[in-house]
């Protein structure tokens, strides 16, 4: 059996999540344009050039989640799902989770993106199991308190949540004959080189030229 790990942003889907649900909630007016807009192009920036505060962009992220109730929150996902997220899923990305799926590997998305944005686009691909950054929740009524629950999934936090997980299901990584993992951004080496099979998809420049020095192959999902 093999195992397939996929990240999500500009991976599997063709833009970025986290940005975009944040943009969601500013133009439906839930979140201010002038100072949110700002921060959310910032913290993208920071993102893409390997020098993201992940516990301060946590910090931008999961707030806003804390201010609704959760009824309201699905309600809007809904919307942001059909608006935002489902043009951003393209036909090579489904063929491929389809493909791994078909041949029985044990498939999961890693991804830094919180699990209340991810968990319906997780669903929307078919994959199984999903390794997010956990928005934590209150108690009771599942409102979200907003902070994070545990270890973000970023940078080398990825292979800490995957072993974790691996270890619940009795696993590690030598119970596979293969693994692979797949994505897009230079924050993701670490995880890149902790599988026997990477793959770059779309890279950034940083991991394109680490791909290519170190003849991964290299593939485009759009």
């Amino acid at each position: 059996m093999d195992l397939v790990l996929f990240d999500l942003d500009n991976t599997l889907l063709s833009g970025d999540s986290d940005f975009e649900w944040a943009q969601f909630l500013i133009d439906k007016g839930v979140l201010d344009r002038e100072v949110q807009e700002a921060k959310n192009q910032e913290f993208y920036e920071h993102y893409q050039a390997g020098t993201l505060d992940i516990h301060a962009f946590l910090d931008f992220q999961l707030m806003p989640l804390s201010r609704h109730e959760r009824q309201e929150l699905d309600r809007w996902h809904g919307e942001f799902m059909a608006a935002r997220i489902r043009p951003m899923i393209g036909p090579a990305a489904l063929a491929l989770v389809k493909r791994h799926l078909d041949e029985g590997a044990l498939t999961a998305i890693v991804t830094a993106t919180n699990s209340f944005v991810t968990g319906p686009i997780a669903q929307a691909f078919g994959i199984p199991h999903l390794i997010a950054t956990v928005a934590a929740q209150e108690a009771a009524g599942g409102r979200f308190s907003g902070r994070v629950r545990g270890l973000p999934s970023f940078r080398d936090g990825k292979i800490a949540r995957v072993e974790t997980w691996l270890e619940a299901l009795g696993l590690w990584w030598g119970s596979f004959e293969r693994s692979f993992f797949y994505s897009d951004s230079l924050n993701d080496l670490p995880l890149l080189d902790r599988v026997s099979h990477p793959v770059a998809v779309d890279p950034d420049p940083t991991l394109r030229a680490h791909a290519e020095r170190h003849r991964w192959p290299i593939i485009s999902l759009r």
